[in-house]
This record gives C-alpha cells, sequence and structure tokens, in this order.
C-alpha cells in the first residue's frame, strides 16, 4: 500500500471553488476520514485522487509518484462508489471478475483473486446471481469485492453506506474496519454522516467550502475542536454555542452568559488572555463591549458537561435554570434549559423527569468549556 499527498490542491468549476488550495497527507495504511457538510469539496477532493477530476492547480502524489496528469486507469486505486455502479446485467463473479479480465490478467488468477475476496466478504455463496437479485447490504459487499480483487495501492469509498439502512449500516461500519484492518490497506473515505466519521476513522478530516478545518483523531477533534464551525459540527447533539462576556467580579476575570458565571483560572484564564492580545491589536476599539471595559466572547460546552446539581473542585457555576423541555431517549434525557437568555442542551444519564418550568441548578465541568473568537471564530 502507499501515502497519498495533495500539495496547494485546488479545483474550480467556472467561478466556483470547490477546493481551495488543500494540503493533506493519507499515511500508508491509514483510514483517513473526510467529512462535511454537502457541497464542502470531500467528494471532489476524492475524484481529484481518483483522477476523475483534473486539479485547477496543486499536485497529488501516491507513494513517491506525481499522479497529477496520470489518467485514472493508470493510477492503481479503485473507487467504490455510492451507488455501487454495478452492471446489471452480470453476475456476481463477472461484475467482481470484469476488471481483472479488462487487464488481461490470467483466467486461473482471476478464479483465485474473486473466490478469496468473495469468501473474505462472505458472499461465495451469491457468485451466480445477478445484483438485482441481492440485498443493499450484499450490493455493497459485492462492490467492496470488485475493489478488493485489483489489490490497489488505494481504495477511494465514497459514502458507500449512505443506501443502507440504520441497523446495516452499524454494522458495515464495524465490518469495514476490520476488512481494512485484515488487507493492511490506505483508504480514504467520504461521508457526511459524522458518527461514521468518530468511528470509523484513524484520522478524520473536517472541510467547510473546500477548505480544511482541522485534520485530527476523533478523540482530538472532538475534545480540541480547531473553531467554532469544527464543535458544531462534530458531536451529536452538537455543542452548545452561547454569547458571553468576559467581565470582573469583584476583582476578579470572570466568565458571564445571562445567569452564567464562570471563574477564569487555568486555561480559561490563558485563553481570556490570548483574547486580550487581540482586542489590544483592534486599533478600532469599538467592539461591542469594549466601552466598560467588557470583551464579548462565544462559549462552547459539551452538552454532557452541563450537568445538574452537581459540584466538585473541577466544576463550577452558580447558576439557577429553568426546564424548558426534554427528550426521554430510554437511558438519557436531553434536557434544554434557560439561563436567563441562554438556552443549554444538557445529557442527563438515567431515567429522571423533568417538567418544562422545573428550577434546578446546573453545574460546569470547567476543564471541558470552550472559548471561541466571537469574529473569526478560531478557538481561543
Amino acid at each position: 500500500m502507499s501515502s497519498v499527498r495533495l500539495e496547494s490542491v485546488s479545483k474550480h468549476f467556472g467561478d466556483v471553488v470547490a477546493v481551495d488550495a488543500i494540503d493533506l497527507e493519507v499515511e500508508d495504511r491509514e483510514l483517513l476520514v473526510l467529512v462535511g457538510p454537502s457541497g464542502c469539496g470531500k467528494t471532489t477532493t476524492l475524484r481529484m485522487i481518483a483522477g476523475l477530476e483534473q486539479p485547477t492547480s496543486g499536485t497529488i502524489s501516491i507513494g513517491d509518484r506525481d499522479v497529477t496528469h496520470v489518467d485514472a486507469m493508470d493510477r492503481n486505486i479503485a473507487m467504490v462508489f455510492q451507488n455501487y455502479a454495478l452492471y446489471p446485467h452480470m453476475n456476481v463473479f463477472r461484475n467482481m471478475a470484469f476488471g481483472l479480465q479488462m487487464r488481461k490478467v490470467a483466467r486461473q488468477e482471476v478464479q483465485t483473486r474473486v473466490g478469496e475476496a468473495a469468501k473474505s466478504l462472505g458472499i461465495d455463496g451469491l457468485l451466480e446471481r445477478r445484483p438485482a437479485q441481492l440485498s443493499g447490504g450484499e450490493r455493497q459487499r459485492v462492490a467492496l469485492g470488485r475493489a478488493i480483487v485489483r489489490d490497489p495501492e488505494v481504495f477511494l469509498l465514497d459514502e458507500p453506506l449512505s443506501n443502507l439502512d440504520a441497523k446495516l449500516r452499524v454494522s458495515m461500519r464495524s465490518e469495514l474496519v476490520s476488512l481494512r484492518k485484515g488487507l493492511g490497506a490506505t483508504m480514504v473515505y467520504v461521508t457526511h454522516d459524522q458518527v461514521e466519521a468518530m468511528t470509523m476513522g484513524d484520522r478524520i478530516v473536517v472541510m467547510r467550502d473546500g477548505r480544511i478545518h482541522q485534520v485530527g483523531t476523533p478523540r482530538d477533534v472532538y475534545l480540541r475542536p480547531a473553531d467554532r464551525f469544527v464543535a458544531e459540527f462534530i458531536g451529536n447533539p452538537p455543542m452548545n454555542i452561547i454569547g458571553g462576556r468576559i467581565t470582573s467580579d469583584s476583582g476578579r476575570p470572570v466568565l458571564v452568559a445571562g445567569d452564567l458565571i464562570l471563574p477564569l483560572v487555568n486555561e480559561l484564564g490563558q485563553a481570556a488572555t490570548r483574547l486580550d492580545g487581540d482586542r489590544d491589536g483592534d486599533r478600532d476599539g469599538d467592539r461591542d463591549g469594549d466601552r466598560d471595559g467588557d470583551r464579548p466572547v462565544d462559549v462552547g460546552i459539551r452538552p454532557e458537561n452541563v450537568r445538574l446539581g452537581e459540584s466538585s473542585e473541577h466544576v463550577a457555576g452558580r447558576s439557577e435554570a429553568t426546564v424548558v423541555g426534554s427528550q426521554y431517549l430510554g437511558a438519557e434525557h436531553l434536557v434544554e434549559l434557560d439561563l436567563g437568555g441562554p438556552r443549554l442542551l444538557s445529557r442527563i444519564e438515567g431515567h429522571g423527569e423533568f417538567e418544562a418550568g422545573q428550577s434546578c441548578r446546573i453545574s460546569i465541568d470547567l476543564d471541558a468549556v470552550h472559548l471561541f473568537h466571537p469574529e473569526t471564530g478560531a478557538r481561543l
């Protein structure tokens, strides 16, 4: 298998910039997931790696070879499409063998490769059937098998699970990860589903408007989002983002958001200092809150870090909140809380009952609070 490297790669469709000068490296034997909303450029990026789209600028390398201007058929990659792209008039065996036959591979070698791939995917009993006689999961396995038999340097997968029902998607995610480890394969996987990205990827690339916002492990992206967009996109339910201000309480710096008051200590204090630096460099000096010394800031808190009635040395918050509503999900509740203007969503484990209008005291895990620049959205 091989690594993949993109250097300053852009793709324009007329006046539309689909991919904007991205730099990215996929490590050998890595499963890298490109994730983002529709139109963010992830599929265009995948198609440029495959050779199905020509970059407007930049270079693409597979291993040590520059393939920027190499035809798709000569790149030794295999792509699995969203709709599987199986030939309806061919049976499973012929669908899987077609690429090898076109490359004039010996008949016995074709038989061996198809047989081994079909057995590993659990479809060796379906080789005589046609696509119309298969379930969605079986068609997906055939498409994967067609890619596997080619023994490519890189596998490219474009939302291969999106046409499956929810239960089958869960099982197929696990099967794909196991398959990739068994093959020792380099895979680039595109999805708009952040749950797929979090559960499958060795690393995640979060894209928006043709640009990369963050690259990191699922844990890094979740716990330390690079900016407000990543914070809200990754996580289900998404991170709470509310407007706040940094001010002084009895001479000590605090963060205020509605009725919520948090002391600025440890990393929060360091983040506030970075905001001060930005403010000092703002020569206009007329942003909201500047006149009285307060500094506006966006506050991010994951729902699981909004706790009801708890306190410890790492948890703070002297706020009474009002329950607006709740959603019972079995093992947990999602409780919407009003903090005198701002609203927070809290994820509460257990089977308690929450009534609209009910008052409760909340506490916030200070180590899990994020501050974002109110204008640029960058994490402070």
